[in-house]
């Protein structure tokens, strides 16, 4: 799923652009009205974030020419100016949510997570939910389509990213998947970490989805090599 921020301070811009990455999002950035504008038709993303205040055309203005060439892809403000009028001029516009400076992650976690099961969901009620079939693994039940696990009932909630690591162990069950396997198909090849930086999301996957995060049943360790479900 691919997000177009549009955010003229560049330490917000990035700031958002890591958090978004480190869920597991493709970023599309834009530092002005125009570029964004430019972005959103030629690179198609799933979400637009949108700073009100922004050099040439601001928010506003650009959330009214999105809304013209189309009225479905959701948009959020995310700004600075906090006055209630701006939030209503900003949701009669068409925006889906407003975010107000300074915000925490957490926060923009849960409200673009929010934004994407409303993605899926129209989707899945338009026939194009391929690939967000619910699956298990063990006693683990993987609803992407929620962005959530469930295990006897109860509901943890889980990234894009982790989404794809459970579908690439499961599809491949009973294989070990090595650490260049996994970086690539769940990070992409232009993105280089270092192992350690992998485990380390393993790690935290773990005490999302396991029962018991120290004698891991459905992310095994393959020493040497990397990471198997067994099936």
């Amino acid at each position: 799923m691919k997000i177009l921020v549009a955010e003229d301070d560049p330490n917000t811009r990035k700031g958002l652009q890591r958090i978004l990455e480190d869920e597991g999002y493709e970023t599309l950035v834009a530092d002005n009205g125009e570029t964004a504008l430019d972005l959103f038709r030629n690179g198609n993303p799933d979400v637009v974030c949108l700073d009100v205040m922004m050099p040439g055309k601001d928010g506003f203005a650009v959330c009214r020419e999105l809304r013209r060439l189309d009225e479905r892809t959701p948009i959020l403000f995310i700004s600075a100016k906090s006055e209630e009028i701006d939030k209503v001029l900003g949701l009669e516009l068409g925006a889906d949510d407003f975010i107000v400076k300074p915000f925490g992650v957490k926060e923009v976690v849960a409200r673009i997570r929010a934004v994407t099961r409303r993605c899926f969901a129209q989707r899945k009620a338009e026939g194009g939910d391929a690939g967000n079939e619910s699956f298990a693994m063990g006693e683990l039940t993987v609803v992407p389509s929620e962005l959530r696990v469930y295990r006897e009932g109860n509901p943890t909630e889980v990234s894009l990213r982790d989404l794809k690591i459970l579908r690439l162990l499961h599809d491949n069950a009973g294989k070990a998947m090595s650490r260049d396997r996994i970086l690539d198909d769940c990070w992409g090849i232009d993105y280089f970490p270092n192992s350690r930086a992998l485990d380390q999301h393993i790690s935290q996957l773990r005490k999302r989805v396991e029962r018991d995060p120290a004698k891991p049943e459905i992310v095994r360790t393959v020493h040497g090599v990397g990471y198997r479900f067994e099936g």
